[in-house]
């Protein structure tokens, strides 16, 4: 039963749509992004040179970066894209799916697999090699660090990618904190100013913003957690219709507040920039509020290369950026990932790039060589072998 899930590198399709004539972007390193461009850079050398610490220059130059690429291609096949762990690993009770993660209840603790599932648009993009490795070990270092801002729900973490946590009656509400003016999605601060919006989620907006524009302020902007997508809601709307209370809500607000100064700072001092987020919280059973979920991840965050960004907003050319954004763009100009029933394959070349860049940002946050998986056993059998252990030391 261990191997009862998908190792393919794309949600299966129905049928297939035309392609854009021109489909995989060019990836040239001298090329720089106009704002309508069609094609999408890598990080430039010279974007991180005044890094003199590794594993920023070993990444961007040497060895380390074709050693991650090598690795990367190898893995295309073996991608973590569904788990069935309540087949193999007695005591999990039920298996809810969720974009990325899957999550299993087992009574007083969800046992929470982080898959390579890459989601935007609320949909399921593409398989992405090593990135729910990625994404769970990212969030375990910033859950370590902002301890002295919040406390988190993790108990335990016996497998690269799965994360034992307390069981949190959970706010449905997300809190997504923004320092700049940018996004493609429709809900993104950029494409609603663009569209005439000057108070969002309560927050009033100046005229005159362009893209990629610094805020005077970091903003709040919750969206209500609907089942297929989320919904912009102002902090009135919260609390009139019952989704928290006040007294809960200013408290997860300025924790949420809170969080993405400390992160801010934190890239910044790593040669990045924070550009905005998304935190869940939850209430345990004794009342206390825990961050949960995850925090700080090139898919909950946008980061951008702090070296380049003033000098490309001065000449009106698009942040370098160290996450999925180049994805999004992709697909929104080869299809509509609102209304296509099915979408293009992501390119290949695509995949990669992005594989790396997770890679690249959990290296240069954490200042830790991101350890490869072994691969002498299957990943399903060693994830199902790994919880299996710690929920009987749990008992």
């Amino acid at each position: 039963m261990a191997h009862q899930y998908s190792q393919t590198l794309n949600p299966p399709k129905t049928l297939m749509i035309p392609k854009h004539p021109n489909p995989i972007p060019s990836f040239s390193s001298s090329k720089t992004l106009k704002p309508n461009s069609r094609s999408f850079p890598k990080l430039s050398v010279s974007a991180m040179a005044a890094q003199a610490p590794p594993p920023l220059d070993a990444l961007l130059n040497g060895a380390r970066k074709q050693e991650v690429l090598d690795a990367i291609g190898t893995s295309l096949p073996n991608c973590l894209s569904e788990t069935n762990l309540h087949l193999t690993v007695p005591g999990l009770q039920s298996k809810t799916r969720g974009k990325v993660r899957d999550v299993y209840d087992c009574g007083d603790y969800l046992v929470m697999v982080t898959t390579d599932r890459q989601s935007a648009f609320d949909r399921i993009l593409a398989s992405i090699p090593f990135k729910g490795q990625v994404l769970n070990e990212t969030s375990l270092w910033w859950f370590d660090k902002t301890q002295h801002i919040t406390s988190n729900a993790v108990v335990s973490v016996p497998d690269e990618n799965v994360t034992i946590a307390k069981k949190c009656s959970v706010f449905p509400v997300e809190f997504v904190v923004r320092g700049y003016v940018t996004g493609s999605t429709d809900t993104s601060l950029w494409t609603v100013y663009r569209n005439g919006v000057r108070n969002y989620c309560g927050n009033v907006l100046p005229d005159g913003l362009v893209k990629s524009q610094k805020l005077p302020a970091n903003i709040l902007t919750p969206t209500t957690k609907a089942a297929d997508h989320d919904v912009p809601v102002t902090p009135a709307e919260i609390i009139e219709s019952g989704l928290m209370s006040q007294a809960d809500y200013d408290e997860v607000s300025r924790k949420a507040l809170s969080l993405f100064e400390y992160g801010q700072r934190v890239a910044l001092e790593h040669g990045l920039i924070l550009v905005d987020t998304k935190y869940e919280f939850g209430k345990g059973q004794d009342g206390s509020i825990h961050l949960i979920d995850e925090v700080h991840t090139p898919d909950s965050s946008r980061y951008w290369i702090a070296h380049t960004y003033e000098e490309r907003f001065q000449n009106g050319l698009e942040p370098e950026n160290v996450d999925k954004e180049f994805l999004r763009l992709w697909f929104k100009d080869n299809c509509n990932p609102y209304e296509d029933e099915v979408l293009p394959d992501a390119p290949e070349e695509l995949v990669r790039e992005l594989s790396w860049r997770y890679i690249f940002l959990y290296e240069t946050i954490t200042k830790s060589k991101f350890k490869m998986p072994s691969t002498e056993e299957p990943i399903h059998d060693r994830i199902s072998r790994n919880v299996a252990q710690a929920l009987s030391s749990l008992k």
